[in-house]
């Protein structure tokens, strides 16, 4: 991981520490607190369920913690290391290297064959074609589309789209996985098969899951739940 290997001899086991994490904005002359004083702790290799009403701050949170978005006050730590103290290059590379991203859309390259797709990523760390390809075959086996590697989106069902968005995710090996409403667009079955992939992940490889979901089903999954509302942590 280059720079950032040093960044698994931190002592302890939180991989994720938000301290006091504030998120204003103002509109017109009125502040929106989109969260309020957010303090949590997820260790590395644990699976958290963050669950909350609509326009409870849970995607803020999300946002934050993979460091899309920045705290209006207060401190978000990956590994110990202060993401406010990062230039947006080396943010950049913190996100492309220890955070994987699975969102509700499956924001897939419909130009693109599945296996291209998942091959993306390392196009950008800059890995060569054979070991390129060779990781994405070896990804699309993982999540059951061993025949579909190339098919391209608009051929491949809802459930089919997100798990090529999983293997897309998993390219760059991240410790760290974070999804937001991952089988909101899935039927229960697709979202079943999708949930047993992501727990896997965790339980058999030791990625850190954090999820955003509504539904109370997708939450027993996880191994802990945090509720938020209001902005504010109520529970967990």
């Amino acid at each position: 991981m280059g720079s950032m290997e040093g960044m698994d001899g931190i002592e302890g086991m939180e991989e994720i520490v938000l301290e006091d994490v504030y998120k204003i904005y103002t509109v017109g002359i009125q502040k929106v607190y989109a969260l309020n004083g957010v303090s949590l702790k997820v260790d590395r290799g644990e699976s958290v369920a963050i669950m909350g009403p609509s326009g409870s701050g849970k995607s803020t949170l999300l946002n934050m913690i993979g460091c899309l978005d920045k705290p209006t006050r207060g401190k978000v730590l990956i590994d110990g290391v202060d993401t406010s103290k990062l230039a947006d290059d080396e943010l950049t590379k913190l996100r492309r290297e220890k955070i994987g991203f699975i969102f509700q859309q499956y924001n897939l390259i419909p130009t693109l064959t599945a296996l291209e797709n998942v091959e993306l990523p390392m196009i950008f760390r800059g890995l060569n074609a054979k070991k390129r390809e060779e990781k994405a075959r070896e990804l699309l086996e993982k999540v059951g589309l061993e025949k579909e590697m190339d098919r391209k989106p608009t051929e491949l069902s809802g459930g089919q789209q997100q798990r090529v968005a999983i293997a897309r995710a998993l390219a760059n090996s991240p410790a760290i996985l974070l999804c937001d409403e991952p089988t909101g667009n899935l039927d229960t079955k697709s979202g079943d098969v999708v949930m047993k992939i992501l727990t896997d992940l965790n339980r058999e490889e030791g990625v850190t899951l954090v999820i955003v979901t509504h539904d109370p089903a997708i939450s027993e999954y996880a191994q802990r739940v945090i509720r938020i509302r209001d902005g504010r942590i109520v529970e967990g």
